[in-house]
């Protein structure tokens, strides 16, 4: 229990005061671990009734906005455990700050041809989704997809026609430009490549793709190498980046004007993030492992010499050989081990300049994000690397690109950055608790809370907006209680600690099961500081 907290330990008054209590008893039980003397309905989904007075799914033709038919609810009749936990004493969300509550469409909406995949399905669910009172929806726009074949021939067709079903719902959008490859993460349920165009380039240049100290690529993103570097069929990457923003920002220039796009998130690296791609599970990487350094590629090689001789030891123009491999433990390397190289001289020069491309690569993409987008608010999205941080090198989170050792903070140096462009905050894993996320590697030292509110109090004193997601699928209680608590933390003197807004990863059919969907409804109206007198699928049963 110590070693869940100490990373709270010295940071302000504020963050301890809006950290959460935990009691002996929760330690080590994992997230649906029932609670001791609850109770539980066996409920049969097939005494409710499944149709409710909406709009009903019709063809492509139909307006989607119509009310004059009915949702299709999704038919469940298998029985289902629902707790209803009595005299669960819960804190009251009413009066709180309203935090918008958006939720992400599934990877694959459009697939490969730039077509919507089942456009009834999708206004239907989007019905659904309404009917909970989300304010909008998140959808990834893919480079693969949209550049797929002939670089500056863009195919923007089915976004075209979501957007409009979207709009026609009176529901907002949030889109994410994706400059990364989807499949081989976790999570990752559809595989769409980097465009082909720039797979072609790949095979002549394998340079222009992230490499570890094995010459071992990752095909998820360009290297930061390439921002400057005209090895794209005669373009950088930055006007790569800028060219397809801009094309979207004339293409849907009615959205924009209209107010149905409220926010682009920036797609920074893999997954979307801004770090390096450390973690690599097409690489081999599992889960607690270190990860590996990703600068090996020729361009970003070149950087790091360079670096070295600016500061009069070229020796230094090196990667660390003595750091582990990707599923090493921080004590078997000398470079992460607890004294060890990480606190050199040497060291501290490489992860300063690693992390400093870091910066640099977000800051130049923000920059031309703000000239594409211009009056509309930008994001970007930072990662969630809570595994090892309660060790004394942070190994994990050094890999990424995240130089948080020796009382420096990573993240104030990046909220520095993202505010010079204006620009919010996302950052995921809210739902996490420390005590229970790694009950299969307590040797881990995982600290997602503590993560959490390190990240959460950097962007709130650099005066930015912070928004949130979740990081796994989450259903249960428990789980929305933990969110909101982060999202409108106790305790905030001064007002202005909670998120701008907060995205549920992501839309699915569990989702909708309606014992899931009842508390999905009831946690949307706390993020929106009501009280949950009326859902749609519990008022059947008396469970408040």
């Amino acid at each position: 229990m110590a070693a869940a907290f100490s990373s709270l330990v010295g940071q302000p008054r504020a963050i301890l005061s809006a950290s959460p209590t935990v009691s002996c008893s929760q330690i080590r039980k994992p997230a649906n671990f029932p609670l001791q003397n609850s109770r539980f309905f066996l409920v049969n989904s097939s005494s409710v009734p499944r149709t409710c007075t909406m709009a009903m799914v019709g063809d492509d033709n139909v307006d989607p906005a119509r009310d004059d038919h009915s949702i299709n609810w999704p038919s469940y009749d298998d029985p289902k455990v629902v707790d209803v936990t009595p005299g669960l004493q819960e804190r009251d969300f009413r009066d709180t700050p309203y935090i918008p509550v958006y939720v992400m469409l599934p990877m694959g909406i459009i697939n490969m041809e730039c077509e919507i995949v089942d456009a009834n399905n999708l206004v239907n669910q989007l019905k659904i989704l309404k009917s909970a009172k989300v304010d909008g929806v998140v959808v990834e726009c893919w480079w693969g997809i949209v550049e797929a074949h002939t670089p500056q021939r863009y195919n923007w067709s089915g976004y075209k026609r979501l957007f409009e079903i979207v709009r026609d719902l009176n529901l907002k959008l949030r889109v994410v430009m994706a400059f990364h490859e989807c499949g081989g993460n976790v999570g990752d349920d559809v595989h769409i490549p980097l465009p082909q165009w720039i797979t072609e380039i790949g095979y002549r240049n394998p340079d222009i793709f992230f490499s570890d100290k094995d010459l071992r690529r990752t095909h998820e993103c360009l290297t930061w190498g390439v921002d400057n570097e005209r090895v794209l069929g005669g373009r950088i990457a930055l006007e790569v980046y800028f060219d397809l923003m801009r094309s979207f920002r004339v293409k849907f220039d009615e959205f924009f004007e209209n107010g149905v796009i409220s926010e682009i998130e920036i797609g920074l690296g893999p997954c979307g993030e801004l770090r390096y791609p450390s973690h690599p599970a097409k690489l081999g990487w599992k889960y607690p492992g270190i990860g590996e350094f990703q600068c090996y590629d020729k361009y970003l090689f070149n950087s790091l010499q360079k670096a070295a001789e600016a500061s009069g030891s070229s020796s230094s123009g090196k990667g660390p050989w003595n750091a582990g491999s990707y599923n090493s433990k921080p004590q078997n390397t000398e470079f992460f081990r607890d004294g060890g190289e990480y606190n050199s001289i040497y060291g501290r020069f490489f992860l300063k300049w690693y992390t400093q491309v870091l910066i640099d690569h977000g800051d130049q993409v923000l920059g031309l994000a703000n000239l594409s987008f211009k009056g509309t608010p930008i994001a970007a999205k930072l990662p969630g690397i809570y595994w090892w941080r309660n060790t004394k090198s942070g190994a994990a989170e050094l890999t990424a690109g995240f130089y948080s050792v020796n009382c420096r903070d990573g993240y104030s140096p990046i909220a520095s950055m993202l505010k010079k462009h204006e620009a919010a905050l996302n950052f995921t894993c809210l739902e996490l608790h420390t005590v229970y996320r790694d009950i299969d590697f307590p040797e881990a030292l995982a600290d997602p809370e503590g993560l959490v509110w390190q990240v959460l109090n950097v962007a709130w004193e650099a005066y930015i907006p912070v928004a949130g997601e979740n990081a796994r699928p989450c259903y249960h209680r428990e789980g929305y209680n933990k969110i909101l608590e982060n999202a409108k933390p106790r305790n905030d003197p001064f007002g202005r600690h909670y998120l701008s807004a907060f995205t549920y990863l992501r839309l699915s059919p569990t989702l909708l099961e309606k014992h899931n969907f009842m508390e999905f409804e009831r946690f949307v109206q706390k993020m929106h500081g009501v009280q949950c007198n009326y859902l749609s699928w519990s008022h059947f049963w008396n469970l408040e």
